[in-house]
C-alpha cells in the first residue's frame, strides 16, 4: 500500500482485516467465484490506478480488474490469493470531449446511467446491452452488444480512442493513449479493445465514443439518435400443449426469418427479437420482438415476424401480443431490470454460439429433450436477433471476429445452493454437448456456426473432456484475429501481467 507521505496519487484501499474486506469481494454477480485478493483497490482515476498497478508489479503481486462484477466465469477474480484487486467501479464519468469531438466514457459507468446521461443531454445512445447494472468496462472490450445492435451495429464501431494502464518489460505502469488513426503508434493497443475481451493487455480507464466517419462537432450528431417510443411484442406457448414436432418448427421458423432478413440498412433490421425456452417445469417458450416505435410500419413488420415465426406450427400460441409500446428511456431502464431472483439463483454456468445460419432439425429436436423431461433442471436457452449493422464490417477491422453471423445463442443454467453446483453444471454441458455433437461438443466455425462471444467465457472451451473438436478456444472465440491480439500482447503486456485462464497468450505460449 502506498505510504501517506508519497506524493502519487493513491487510491482507497480495503485488505483482509478490514471488516467491510468479505462484503467488498464478494459483490460480483456469480456467487460461485469469489475473489481473495489480498487488497481491494478503488481508484477513481487514472493516475490512481497508475499507481496501484506500478505498486503492486513492484511487489510481485498479481493484479486482476473488475468494473462491474458482472463477469459470468470468474476471470476477473480468479487465483488472486494475496493479489491485488482493482475495483473501477468508482470510475463512472460519463460526458463530451469536444477536443476529441467524442463521448468519454469511464469504465465503472453503468449502461443504463449510460443510456440515461446521454438520452437527457443530447438524445443519443449507443447499441450497448440490456443489462443497466452492467458497467462499461468489460462489455465494451469483449464486443458487447444489444437490441439496437442490428440498426445501429455493434459498439465497439463507435470506440476512437481507448485510454489503457499498462505495464513495460521493465515493470514500469504507464497510462497510454491509442485511437483509431492507423498512423497512430498505439493504433494496435486500440484495435485489441474492439473486442478483444477484458483482462488482457492492461487497465481501461477511458473510452471514447463516437459514430465511424462522423466529421461534425455537435454531439447531438455523433452517436446515434436515441429512439423516443419502443415497441415490444410477444408470442408464447405453454410446455403443457408443446410438441417435439412444433418445438422444432417454431425455432427452425425463427432462426430462418433471421437467415433472410439480417442485410445491413435493410427495413427487416431495425428489428431484433429473442427466442426463449426453459425446462418445461419452469416457464413457457417465447418469442419476442423489439422494434423502435416511430420507425414506418413497426408494428406492421412486428406482425409479419410473428406470422413467420407461427407459420406451419399446429400448437397456436397462448398469447400474441403486438401493442407493447412504452417510453424507450423507461423500457431500458427500468422495466427490464434483472436480478438474481429473475434469473434463478446467484450462482451460474453460461455457454454461448454465434450463429450464421439456423440449428438443425436434430440439434433442435437434442435440445428439446433436455427441456421436455420428468425431473426438473434449472437450464434454458435465449437465441438473439444479430446481424445486420454489426456485418457491414470487416472481420478484422476490429477483434470482433464474427461478422457474418444472424443470432447469438446463450445457453444459462442459475441457481441458490452450492451443493448443487455440479447437478446444474452438469445438465447444461450435457445440453451444449449434444446440440454440437457433430462438431466436437463446440461450435466450431464452419458455415453454420461462428464460434463463441467471449463476454460470455466459458472455461469449457479450453477443456478436452469437453472439446473434443480439436479446435482451440482461442479459435472459438477471436477465430482468424487471434495471432495478432498475441503480438499486441507481447508488446504491451510483455510480462504476461494481465492474465486469466481464458486470456491472450503470449506468442509460443499455446492458447
Amino acid at each position: 500500500m502506498t505510504r501517506s507521505s508519497d506524493p502519487r496519487p493513491a487510491p482507497a484501499v480495503i485488505t483482509e482485516d478490514d471488516p467491510r474486506y468479505e462484503s467488498a469481494v464478494r459483490c460480483g454477480f456469480n456467487q460461485r467465484f469469489v475473489s481473495r485478493a489480498g487488497s481491494i483497490c478503488f481508484p477513481t482515476g487514472t493516475a490512481e490506478v497508475v499507481t496501484a498497478v506500478g505498486d503492486a508489479v513492484a511487489a510481485g503481486r498479481r493484479v486482476t480488474v473488475r468494473s462491474g462484477g458482472h463477469g459470468y466465469e470468474g476471470t476477473g477474480s480468479e487465483d488472486g490469493d494475496g493479489g491485488v484487486l482493482l475495483d473501477l467501479s468508482m470510475m463512472t464519468d460519463i460526458d463530451f470531449d469536444p477536443a476529441r469531438r467524442a463521448f468519454s466514457m469511464r469504465p465503472g459507468a453503468k449502461i443504463g446511467d449510460i443510456y440515461r446521461e446521454l438520452y437527457k443531454r443530447w438524445g443519443v445512445t449507443v447499441p450497448a446491452g440490456e443489462g443497466i447494472e452492467v458497467c462499461l468496462g468489460g462489455h465494451l472490450v469483449g464486443g458487447g452488444f444489444g437490441p439496437l445492435s442490428r440498426r445501429y451495429g455493434a459498439i465497439v464501431d463507435y470506440l476512437c480512442a481507448v485510454e489503457v494502464v499498462v505495464v513495460d518489460a521493465e515493470g514500469r505502469a504507464e497510462a497510454i493513449v491509442a485511437t483509431d488513426d492507423p498512423a497512430d503508434p498505439h493504433h494496435d493497443l486500440w484495435w485489441v479493445h474492439t473486442g478483444g475481451g477484458g483482462g488482457n493487455f492492461g487497465v481501461v480507464t477511458n473510452y471514447w465514443l463516437r459514430r465511424p466517419g462522423s466529421t461534425s462537432h455537435d454531439p447531438r450528431e455523433l452517436l446515434p439518435p436515441a429512439p423516443v417510443r419502443w415497441r415490444n411484442g410477444h408470442l408464447m406457448w405453454s410446455w403443457d400443449t408443446m410438441t417435439e414436432r412444433d418445438f422444432v418448427r417454431i425455432m427452425r421458423n425463427y432462426s430462418a426469418w433471421f437467415e433472410r432478413n439480417s442485410a445491413p440498412g435493410s427495413r427487416e433490421a431495425d428489428l431484433t427479437a429473442f427466442f426463449s425456452a426453459t425446462h418445461r417445469s419452469s416457464g413457457v417458450i417465447a418469442v419476442g420482438s423489439l422494434i423502435d416505435d416511430d420507425i414506418p410500419g413497426a408494428r406492421e413488420l412486428t406482425n409479419e415476424f410473428f406470422d413467420a415465426v407461427t407459420d406451419g406450427v399446429n400448437v397456436a400460441p397462448s398469447v400474441r401480443a403486438d401493442d407493447g409500446v412504452q417510453s424507450w428511456l423507461y423500457f431500458f431502464t427500468h422495466s427490464n431490470r434483472g436480478d438474481h431472483n429473475g434469473l434463478g439463483g446467484s450462482r451460474f454456468k453460461l455457454k454461448s454460439a454465434y450463429l450464421r445460419r439456423s440449428y438443425t432439425d436434430e440439434q433442435i429436436a437434442a435440445a428439446y429433450r433436455h427441456l421436455d423431461t420428468e425431473n426438473p433442471k434449472s437450464i434454458y436457452f435465449m437465441f438473439i436477433g444479430y446481424g445486420g449493422q454489426v456485418n457491414a464490417v470487416s472481420p478484422d477491422a476490429t477483434a470482433v471476429a464474427q461478422r457474418s453471423s444472424v443470432l447469438k445463442g446463450a445457453f444459462l443454467s442459475a441457481w441458490w445452493d452450492p451443493d448443487e453446483d455440479d447437478y446444474h453444471i452438469g445438465n447444461l454441458r450435457a445440453l451444449y454437448r449434444d446440440v454440437y455433437a457433430r462438431t466436437g461438443g463446440v461450435p466450431v466455425p464452419d458455415d453454420r456456426n461462428d464460434g463463441a462471444y467471449i463476454n460470455y467465457p466459458d472455461r469449457d472451451l479450453a477443456d478436452p473432456q469437453w472439446n473434443t473438436s480439436g479446435v482451440p478456444w482461442s479459435t472459438l472465440y477471436y477465430k482468424d484475429n487471434y495471432p495478432r491480439l498475441q503480438r499486441v500482447k507481447a508488446r504491451y503486456d510483455p510480462r504476461d501481467e494481465f492474465r486469466h485462464s481464458l486470456s491472450i497468450t503470449l506468442p509460443g505460449d499455446g492458447s
